[in-house]
């Protein structure tokens, strides 16, 4: 199979030169631009044909490569043929830059000289340009007619120059296919389970499905969806493979795994993208593009950087990103994205394929079958999908933006004030609404469109105006607000019968939210773009609810593993006498005590006692200290810097001499992602059955369930918060040789609704119906685990 090259990727790396140019906010997504190229494609002749696929082969040096790419339009007429290339902006035609029009003439005139080719009677094409404004909608249309030796010249030209490259390309393949070939499974044996999920996964990729998977603590589920795949990338079933997942630790997991691959002779090239906030240098920050040595003259630095990284470098993480981008004197978020194109295995952020304001669109501009997704962690994006495709806009800053405005007497000035003035009326038409009906908030299926009309305005000027300024505090806080009205308005383009809007009036202040209920059609989207998928987690049950709100349900496939620790090396104990209901809370806080203090003084260890929020911990851990003074604790508390996380992991050591006991939030940096191994934990309690607090917005999701599937209160509130415990349960037993005990303090647990729920490895769950009987279970069950130690 040749290696495939896009004519886009090929045209913008060759003819790409000068400076690096953040682009401008754009308010047009990837769908509403898709939406852009329809309208005006529907408006032409019988005789035009959209989105024409055109490919080529070109071979050097032995090795074929496949030049391919959909051109917008081609219309062949008795008069010859004519080749349409659609661009939508916010930016004038006239203000591109010289480079951009090149870009777009190079892409065209490739399609070019692909229609000629098949086509040999004919000895020139026309080649239209046609760019759409999107802020004024205005059109504006450009055409070249070039012959054959014209277009032939510039694809020859296009290609030598590419030839070092596409050479390069295919000598890490030839060699990463070779390391491959004999790559074997590294460690000695397969776990429980592994070797299935492996096969399953590699099933997966060579029929083109979508997996979910249910792969318990334990299983190893990264080593077992990377290994596969990477075998199915030896055998060209795939290019790319895209590990995308939530959480930094994840991330560095699947960093490990494919250094022990390397150890066994693995030779492919891995990267690993971060934020753009996180791995810019310091002095580029608040440093304008025109200003910034690593963005000034950014492309002709950048093949000679990317040669000294490629030659020298396999696995490339932040540090080496970094290393090189500052010896070339190159961005190296920009750098790390450039790269990317080269590699074979790109670990990320779920953001870069789900996101419609942050996707990669040099991979997801369009479907790619070379591309193939391993989704980590998955059960985190039903929450993080809502809010990628969820915005919302408030009032209130304005009033802040005036006062430091004021004082500044210039005629920009006047015209910010005047603009935000505008806005602010905006709002005001709709606080008046809400008086006018005497209430405080409205629900609507409707998108806020007068309101988006007022914020694309205010956004066109703003855009302007921004160029134009010297660094401020005026200017910092300007551009927030920019930032928040863009997204809003982009937002409103995607609205469809999963979205509510919520418009809540506060005191003085408007708050319009435009609230994504089901973004599985948005998902949906994004997973076809490559050939497949693979979404894993250690909880996915019951699967057939993720399936549904992670857009899988019609054509996907489930697996779930067994976990592959002995069941009873912890014991799940469930307390049928506590009753955790808002209105019980005060009722019952001398049992929780009683029964956490029964759970910590049966055996010295650390422990960690889990709340559905902040204000319930505060109480129990208030009433826990009083009673037990002589018992260390620690505390989770909010918006912990990651050293703080550290610190507070680091005073959980292995054969401890004092009992210490963690109080931390359900859902929180501390229920998932964590490793405590050995006797590090040796108990989990788990206070409630961890629903997300009751509000008008999950509430909304409720009810759209309830019409979907009249499973409204499991969609909005039980399942999600029943994965908040099963995560937290989970830090306990983290290899074979864990052991300890579970204590679910709610009498819910018990009811079939829950117990449903339970994983196969809870199976040998007990309810307790005192704390004397509490006391006693659990001295057993240490007594029978020191017995199994003595006869280990």
């Amino acid at each position: 199979m040749p290696t495939k090259i896009g004519i886009r990727q090929l045209v913008e790396f060759v003819l790409r030169k000068g400076d690096l140019n953040e682009v401008k906010n754009s308010q047009n997504t990837a769908l509403a631009g898709t939406k852009i190229h329809r309208q005006l494609q529907s408006t032409r002749s019988e005789a035009y044909q959209s989105e024409v696929y055109l490919k080529t082969t070109v071979t050097m040096n032995g090795t074929d490569y496949l030049i391919s790419g959909r051109a917008d339009g081609v219309q062949t007429t008795t008069d010859g043929i004519l080749i349409e290339e659609i661009k939508t902006s916010d930016q004038a035609f006239d203000d591109l830059t010289d480079n951009t029009r090149d870009l777009y003439w190079g892409q065209v005139q490739v399609y070019g000289y692909l229609i000629l080719q098949d086509h040999p009677e004919l000895d020139e094409v026309t080649l239209q340009l046609t760019y759409f404004q999107v802020i004024n909608k205005k059109i504006t249309k450009t055409q070249r007619v070039l012959s054959r030796p014209e277009l032939e010249t510039f694809f020859k030209n296009l290609i030598t120059e590419y030839e070092y490259w596409l050479t390069l390309r295919a000598d890490l393949r030839q060699q990463r296919n070779a390391s491959i070939a004999d790559l074997p499974f590294p460690f000695p044996s397969y776990r429980t389970g592994q070797h299935e999920l492996a096969a399953a996964v590699y099933k997966t990729i060579h029929f083109q499905k979508r997996l979910f998977v249910e792969a318990p603590t334990g299983t190893g589920k990264t080593i077992s969806t990377l290994f596969p795949a990477i075998k199915a990338m030896g055998e060209d079933e795939i290019e790319r493979i895209f590990y995308l997942t939530a959480k930094q630790s994840t991330r560095h997991v699947a960093e490990e795994a494919l250094t022990l691959m390397s150890h066994d002779g693995l030779q492919l090239k891995s990267i690993t993208l971060t934020a753009k906030d996180q791995i810019r240098f310091p002095e580029e920050q608040d440093v304008p593009p025109e200003e910034n040595p690593f963005m000034v003259g950014y492309y002709d630095r950048l093949k000679p950087g990317l040669k000294d990284i490629l030659t020298h470098e396999t696995q490339l993480t932040r540090p080496i990103i970094e290393k090189y981008a500052r010896e070339h004197t190159l961005d190296p978020f920009e750098f790390s994205l450039d790269i990317s194109l080269f590699c074979d295995v790109i670990i990320c952020d779920y953001n870069y394929l789900f996101d419609p304001l942050v996707y990669l669109q040099r991979f997801f501009s369009e479907e790619d079958l070379d591309n193939f997704f391993l989704v980590d962690e998955v059960h985190n994006l039903v929450s993080r999908a809502r809010s990628m495709y969820s915005a919302e806009i408030s009032d209130a800053p304005i009033a802040h933006l005036l006062k430091l405005a004021k004082p500044d007497k210039s005629q920009p000035s006047d015209d910010l004030q005047r603009e935000l003035r505008k806005v602010r009326r905006s709002f005001g038409r709709i606080s008046q609404a809400l008086i006018d009906d005497d209430v405080t908030e409205q629900l609507s299926i409707d998108p806020p469109d007068k309101l988006s009309r007022t914020l694309r305005n205010f956004n066109d000027f703003i855009s302007d105006w921004l160029q134009k300024q010297q660094p401020s505090e005026l200017l910092d806080a300007v551009r927030d607000y920019f930032f928040d009205c863009l997204t809003f308005v982009k937002i409103s383009d995607m609205y469809d019968g999963s979205y509510q809007t919520r418009t809540v009036q506060e005191g003085h202040h408007v708050t319009v939210k435009e609230l994504c209920l089901d973004p599985s059609d948005f998902l949906n989207r994004s997973l076809k773009l490559g050939a497949g998928a693979v979404l894993f987690s250690a909880t996915l049950s019951p699967m057939g609810y993720y399936q549904r709100v992670l857009g899988g349900e019609a054509n996907s496939l489930a697996y779930q593993l067994p976990s592959p620790f002995p069941p009873k090396h912890q014991a799940i104990l469930v307390t049928q006498y506590i009753q955790t209901t808002y209105h019980e809370r005060p009722h019952s806080e001398a049992a929780i005590v009683a029964s956490l203090k029964t759970l910590v003084t049966a055996k010295t260890g650390n422990y960690l006692f889990f709340f559905p929020s902040y204000g319930y911990l505060t109480q129990i851990k208030a009433a826990f200290e009083l009673a037990n003074p002589d018992i260390q604790t620690t505390t989770q508390v909010n918006a912990m810097t990651g050293s703080e996380r550290q610190a507070f992991l680091d005073q959980f050591q292995a054969n401890p001499e004092k009992t210490l006991v963690g109080f931390c939030v359900l859902g929180g940096i501390f229920s998932e992602g964590i490793d405590l191994r050995g006797d590090r934990l040796i108990g989990v309690a788990i206070v409630s059955v961890g629903l997300p607090g009751i509000n008008p917005e999950t509430n909304l999701i409720r009810d759209y369930y309830d019409h979907d599937n009249g499973q409204g209160f499991a969609y909005a509130y039980q399942l999600p918060g029943m994965n908040n415990v099963l995560q937290a349960a989970g830090r306990l037993i983290r290899s074979s040789h864990d052991t300890g005990i579970i204590l679910l303090l709610d009498q819910r647990f018990a009811s079939q609704r829950y117990t449903d729920l339970f994983p196969p490895h809870w199976r040998y769950f007990q309810s307790i119906y005192s704390v004397p009987q509490l006391q006693a279970t659990i001295a057993n069950f240490w007594q029978q685990m020191e017995a199994t130690d003595h006869e280990d």
